[in-house]
């Protein structure tokens, strides 16, 4: 059931089931033909939200709409490798780049409350850059965690945005060659070990080797921060 693109001017409207059915349908095609199709259904009301683990997405996306929106939250506690990655990524591809700074919290509130931390500098950095969208892009894969295995490329979110997951199928070794083959930029901290990569004060080297995001958050009864809830 792949629908033709409508005409750039038009946004296509979804039903629930047709995204459920255009999901289905991608788990046959490479990300460049999903990206594609959101580029064709939604631009310019889209946008693809940027960790800077790797680039691969956006290098990706980029190859098909040059002046894609790239948004990037920056909560204040990132790594110093991160921000550096920031800017590498936007001068490598001349990004159309928008980031969004929080307010510095009178307190450290990533160590008093992080379900809240992660809620008013993750989450609701986001709500404001993906207003006036229609869909937004994210580099989510199902290899990442055990809650992501079932991760649709196509679904949507609590804000009754459509979200796109064009990587969900890719495993490790997918992203490994795809950086090496595309002269990727790559956050410099996975050289070291650091094999999901957050905020600075949440983020420590993994402790369980087969699962790459037991660093985040470690010790505490806390998997994810609310963006791909």
């Amino acid at each position: 059931m792949f629908l033709e693109p409508a005409p750039t001017a038009t946004i296509v409207a979804y039903t629930d089931e047709e995204l459920a059915e255009l999901s289905h349908e991608f788990e046959k095609l490479p990300a460049s033909k999903v990206i594609q199709w959101a580029v064709d259904s939604f631009a310019p009301h889209l946008s693809l939200s940027a960790s800077m683990q790797d680039a691969v997405l956006i290098d990706l996306a980029t190859k098909i709409d040059p002046g894609i929106e790239v948004v990037f939250i920056d909560t204040g506690y990132h790594f110093p490798e991160t921000l550096e990655t920031v800017e590498t990524v936007r001068r490598h591809y001349g990004l159309n780049l928008k980031i969004m700074t929080v307010k510095p919290f009178a307190e450290d509130l990533w160590r008093l409350d992080p379900e809240n931390c992660c809620s008013s500098v993750k989450v609701g950095q986001l709500d404001r850059a993906l207003a006036g969208k229609v869909a937004w892009m994210s580099g989510l894969r199902r290899a990442e965690a055990e809650n992501r295995a079932a991760a649709p490329i196509v679904g949507r979110d609590l804000r009754g945005l459509v979200k796109v997951n064009p990587l969900a199928t890719w495993t490790d070794a997918d992203i490994a060659s795809y950086i090496e083959a595309n002269d990727v930029p790559v956050n410099p901290l996975r050289s070291r070990g650091y094999t999901s990569i957050g905020c600075e004060p949440c983020t420590t080297l993994p402790t369980d080797p087969d699962d790459p995001r037991s660093g985040r958050w470690a010790g505490r009864d806390k998997t994810e921060c609310g963006i791909h809830e």
